[in-house]
């Protein structure tokens, strides 16, 4: 019997390579859709890489037409949110025009399965914590408003067109494959955990802390990191649960434990043996006080839940970092 194709688009990049690797342990064959503005090509390591923009109809099509893939991942948008202020138009050129442009090839080539990248910044500043699915969408910068269009996009083609999808709102992705092949390498590189590990590395001065006034135990932000393994494996299941018969559905991917960025500089500095400088500066504008998955809808409809703790996230992304030379600043 021949193995279910899934199209992975933006499969060279962080966690759509990561997604790659678990789907082809579990019998699936990933074809990697990537313009390489963001992936790399030496990532694509399972299954075919084939070149190309989500704005291309044409080059979509094509590939539509040579693979015929069961289903759809998409993980092709621009997702720095500082960014996203300075150039929100390249990121609704991309994120919503790309996505709508890549929902109606799939469509018109028979493919009723769409499993969306969305994010936490979807709801906007939180009412409650921890959030459920429940909480009120009322994105505060471009790139979550560009998510949030497209959430509301897929349920109507879900209602009226037949396209089926789940929706999965990241919290925060962070790790690497425990065998070291690949991991997060992103440039410029925003994310908290690489930028300290960097710090300890000696690549850049040192780590800067935005705010340490917020109402939290240590007056720094809170939020939920997630093992982008954990997150491969969520996207997976709902690979599988479409291709069961499942209906459209939004899920959180998040552990439910919430994590200082005081704690998280510590933990770093545990796993690693070697302290690095802090400076504490002024608030960023946009930035929650605390964000916190409640992911119990995920467990009920993938029967999914996070097996990798912090110190997990913090070894392996250690390991990828020091032993990558292409990483340093």
């Amino acid at each position: 019997m021949s193995k279910k194709k899934v199209l992975v688009v933006g499969g060279a990049g962080y966690i759509g390579s990561h997604t790659c690797l678990v789907l082809a342990e579990r019998g699936y064959e990933p074809i990697v859709f990537d313009n390489l503005s963001n992936g790399h090509a030496e990532f694509v390591r399972w299954g075919t890489l084939e070149e190309g923009d989500i704005r291309d109809r044409a080059r979509l099509d094509e590939v539509f037409a040579k693979h015929k893939p069961d289903a759809v991942l998409h993980f092709a948008a621009l997702i720095e949110v500082g960014e996203s202020v300075k150039n929100p138009v390249g990121f609704y050129d991309n994120n919503v025009i790309g996505a709508l442009t890549l929902m109606s090839a799939a469509m018109d080539a028979g493919v009723g399965a769409f499993v969306f990248s969305s994010t936490c910044a979807t709801y906007g500043l939180p009412d409650r914590v921890p959030m459920d699915e429940t909480h009120k969408q009322a994105p505060i910068n471009p790139y979550g408003r560009t998510k949030f269009i497209i959430e509301q996009a897929l349920k109507d083609y879900g209602q009226y067109k037949g396209l089926k999808s789940v929706m999965l709102r990241y919290f925060n992705a962070a790790g690497a494959d425990f065998e070291g092949r690949i991991g997060e390498w992103h440039t410029p590189e925003t994310h908290a955990i690489p930028l300290a590990i960097e710090a300890a590395l000696g690549r850049r001065q040192g780590f800067k802390v935005f705010g340490d006034d917020y109402d939290t135990r240590d007056g720094t932000c809170v939020r939920d990191y997630i093992h982008v393994l954990d997150l491969a494996d969520a996207h997976v299941r709902a690979v599988d649960y479409l291709l069961a018969g499942g209906d459209t559905v939004e899920l959180n991917l998040g552990t439910g434990t919430g994590t200082t960025v005081k704690e998280l500089l510590a933990a770093i500095s545990e796993v690693s043996g070697k302290p690095f400088p802090v400076e504490y500066v002024g608030r960023r504008e946009g930035d929650s006080t605390s964000l916190v998955a409640n992911n119990d809808k995920a467990r009920a409809v993938l029967g999914w839940e996070p097996k990798f703790s912090l110190n997990d996230i913090i070894r392996s992304a250690w390991d990828w970092h020091s032993r990558s030379n292409h990483l340093v600043v």
